[in-house]
């Protein structure tokens, strides 16, 4: 039935999401979901907006959250764009900021999405390599480009680059738009969000699914110049008018203002993470440094797909990657103290 598809659509490479399984009693440690629940006040907030209301289209311009994330993080609410997930808000600054003649330039080991987008919208790329300790070094950003971005941390190797490392990419391209995707920033990171206002190249992604534990409800933000947020929303008008639904708005909005259930919840996932780095180095693996909520682990000894594939005989399912220069790590993400317990059993007596 091909023949009815636009001529680009055969020769899209589609990003691969990690496994959903069906099965409920696997220990799933493959999608960085958080371990703990959304915050109680964003659920009942959830709950009053479950009413006749319905019926009626959402606020397209999502004001409530709009300002609770402005206020968040002490910016105007023309810096704030907000989407459907941070996926659409990539998608939106992929088409509208990062279309241009020179190459895009992103690490070679990155967030897979990213090469996805520039298919979809013909954006010509430039991988970088990360160096021998699969760090992002500043100095291999320094040439001309079209556009920047990278995950801090990085995903999937969890490494956090400094927010003084994040400026030197910044005033070495100040022709570019610069973005740096913070999809895990809360467990261990400093937002590059405290340097929008002197940096009018600088865009800065997040996303409610991993900190806020709110990934079923697919809301992302970009933060930013009014200049580039402008851009996004004209590309949003042109594509979907009310992106954020109902429930998501005020959800999302109480998610913000909850910033105890916030703290107290990153700092459970950022002690796991500490307690499994521990257990895994004593069993022979060597860890990179993580400051997010899963590690990127090898062992000198073990195949990864084999020690993936002998933890899901013990029903713990984990993230293992083909891509080449990765191939022998496995993204684990960190659970509860259950789940962390049972990964480590999995693991047996290697």
């Amino acid at each position: 039935m091909s023949k009815f598809w636009s001529p680009f659509v055969k020769d899209l490479v589609p990003y691969v999401p990690g496994e959903q399984p069906k099965l409920t009693k696997l220990v799933k440690l493959n999608t960085n979901e958080n371990p703990y629940g959304p915050s109680p006040k964003a659920l009942a907030a959830m709950q009053t907006e479950l009413n006749d209301n319905l019926r009626l289209y959402p606020d397209p311009n999502s004001d409530l959250l709009k300002t609770a994330v402005a206020q968040y993080y002490g910016v105007q609410s023309n810096q704030v764009f907000l989407g459907n997930g941070s996926d659409e808000v990539l998608a939106h600054i992929f088409h509208g900021l990062l279309q241009h003649d020179k190459p895009l330039l992103f690490p070679d080991i990155s967030y897979s999405f990213y090469p996805v987008y520039c298919g979809l919208y013909g954006i010509e790329f430039d991988a970088v390599p990360l160096d021998a300790q699969f760090q992002i070094d500043p100095a291999d950003y320094a040439k001309p480009n079209g556009g920047i971005i990278f995950p801090n941390p990085n995903a999937p190797t969890g490494c956090l680059l400094a927010l003084d490392a994040v400026e030197q990419i910044l005033k070495a391209s100040p022709d570019s738009v610069v973005v740096v995707d913070e999809a895990y920033i809360d467990f261990g990171g400093e937002t590059a969000i405290s340097l929008v206002d002197r940096y009018p190249n600088l865009l800065v992604t997040q996303t409610l699914s991993k900190s806020r534990s709110l990934a079923g409800l697919r809301v992302g933000l970009a933060v930013g110049h009014p200049d580039l947020i402008e851009a996004l929303e004209r590309i949003k008008n042109s594509f979907n008018s009310y992106p954020l639904d109902r429930l998501a708005i005020v959800g999302a909005a109480a998610a913000f203002e909850d910033r105890e259930h916030f703290g107290k919840t990153c700092r459970l996932v950022i002690e796991s993470r500490e307690w499994v780095i521990a257990q895994l180095q004593a069993k022979g693996f060597e860890v990179l440094p993580s400051a997010a909520n899963f590690i990127f682990a090898r062992h000198p000894q073990h195949d990864a797909a084999g020690l993936a594939a002998k933890l899901r005989e013990q029903g713990v399912i984990v993230r293992h990657f083909k891509q080449e220069r990765i191939a022998q790590f496995l993204r684990i993400s960190i659970g509860t103290p259950e789940q962390n317990q049972a990964l480590i059993d999995g693991l047996g007596d290697l």
